[in-house]
């Protein structure tokens, strides 16, 4: 499967983006997709993931409330809505699909994900 996400940019804080992520060949239908990020020097997290069925979402404490992670499974594409963005949030964010077919249970951990999309910088700064 081919991952490739855009959106990204240069913000200012409080300000909103969306990021896409569209996928060919594995389908977010019948594999979890996430976001994660890695700012400089620092470790990969993970920042959401919506279940395959669509029913379920999984966020980091420090963007609940900010992000929504949303899909459109006839594009076979996911979303990452951020609002109130901080100068914290700055990094580059990368899609990421579920190595498991239909998984139940949340994912959250980096290496459960088996394809990773190139990225996308987002800057928050003024």
């Amino acid at each position: 499967v081919q991952l490739q996400a855009s959106g990204g940019g240069l913000v200012q804080p409080g300000g909103s983006l969306k990021l896409s992520c569209a996928a060919s060949g594995r389908t977010f239908g019948s594999y979890t997709p996430g976001w994660f990020r890695q700012a400089p020097g620092k470790e990969r997290e993970f920042v959401a993931a919506i279940s395959w069925s669509g029913d379920k979402t999984y966020y980091a404490d420090f963007v609940k409330g900010r992000f929504t992670i949303s899909r459109d499974t006839l594009k076979n594409t996911v979303y990452l809505q951020m609002s109130s963005l901080k100068a914290e949030d700055t990094a580059v964010y990368y899609c990421a699909a579920d190595r498991q077919f239909l998984r139940v249970g949340p994912v959250r951990d980096a290496t459960d994900f088996g394809s990773w999309g190139q990225g996308t910088q987002v800057t928050v700064s003024s």
